[in-house]
């Protein structure tokens, strides 16, 4: 079987569905990338749209890319290392949950396995089988989300899987667990850096943070932009996704030239009616 996997080639796309994920907004996001970097920082990885697309176009680059959700960043490093160990057991996932989808996803859910393939196969079976994909964890580290309504949910893409796999292990690809400002410590000039952080808020019913049991509040916000003033001093190009709230607008006010306003649905929504019609932020230093 292992042979018949490794002729499978296809370009790489996000294995995991993930709030705030960028795949809709890809073609507004491709024409503010610079032309030219020698070096890609991405600190909040998340499924990793913008890298995905970036990679196979961009030579001769380094990719810097990390996360602080661990489970996360395990799940690359599982893909990267251990991909057809990840298939088989997603595939005895998929087989147990269409025996019966609801008992199978709940006794998963409140499982807490121990191994490397256990744990990240947990994570991608209930990211595809959740409701609308939404990963979040309640402040004990619990992912809490139930059971999403699926007729014949995609548990096992073998030929994406086995591409990631291929893509992430060029040895100009670096994946770390770590917050933003250790991720972009040794920046330099001619570097790129895509920052996509868990948004502000734009209204206090609209909190969401919880992509890690910690969560990403206002000081964050702020520190991230004393990160981004720092950035641009060393000459480092920066782009940045973030909601279009008044705090925040205020916050990177001297980089009002470089704010550009566009239309975004929110796929993670649990009505409908609200996920579209949202206006984003790209905030730009160049």
């Amino acid at each position: 079987m292992k042979q018949e996997y490794r002729l499978i080639s296809s370009t790489p796309k996000p294995f995991v569905k993930w709030a705030g994920g960028k795949r809709q907004l890809l073609p507004v996001i491709a024409n503010h990338i610079p032309q030219r970097f020698e070096r890609y920082f991405e600190p909040f990885l998340g499924g990793g749209a913008v890298f995905f697309n970036l990679v196979l176009q961009e030579k001769d680059t380094k990719w810097m890319l990390s996360d602080l959700n661990s489970d996360l960043i395990l799940s690359y490093v599982t893909i990267r290392d251990r991909v057809d160990e990840l298939i088989s057991t997603l595939e005895a996932h998929a087989v147990n949950y269409f025996k019966n989808p609801s008992s199978y996803y709940y006794k998963i859910r409140e499982s807490n396995p121990k191994g490397q393939i256990e744990k990240v196969s947990r994570l991608v079976f209930l990211n595809k089988t959740c409701f609308n994909g939404l990963y979040r964890v309640n402040s004990k580290g619990k992912f809490n989300v139930p059971l999403g309504k699926y007729v014949n949910p995609n548990i096992v893409n073998k030929e994406n899987l086995l591409s990631v796999s291929k893509t992430l292990q060029s040895k100009d690809i670096s994946i770390k667990c770590q917050d933003f400002e250790a991720a972009l410590k040794n920046t330099s000039s001619g570097d790129f850096v895509y920052l996509d952080p868990p948004y502000q808020p734009v209204s206090d019913t609209a909190n969401f943070t919880s992509y890690t049991n910690g969560n990403f509040g206002y000081d964050d916000q702020k520190r991230l932009f004393a990160k981004f003033k720092s950035l641009d001093r060393k000459g480092v190009k920066i782009l940045l996704s973030n909601s279009k709230s008044e705090k925040i607008i205020d916050l990177f006010h001297e980089f009002a030239d470089g704010i550009v306003e566009i239309n975004a649905n929110r796929f993670i929504n649990s009505v409908s009616q609200r996920r579209t019609g949202h206006t984003e932020l790209l905030i730009k230093n160049y």
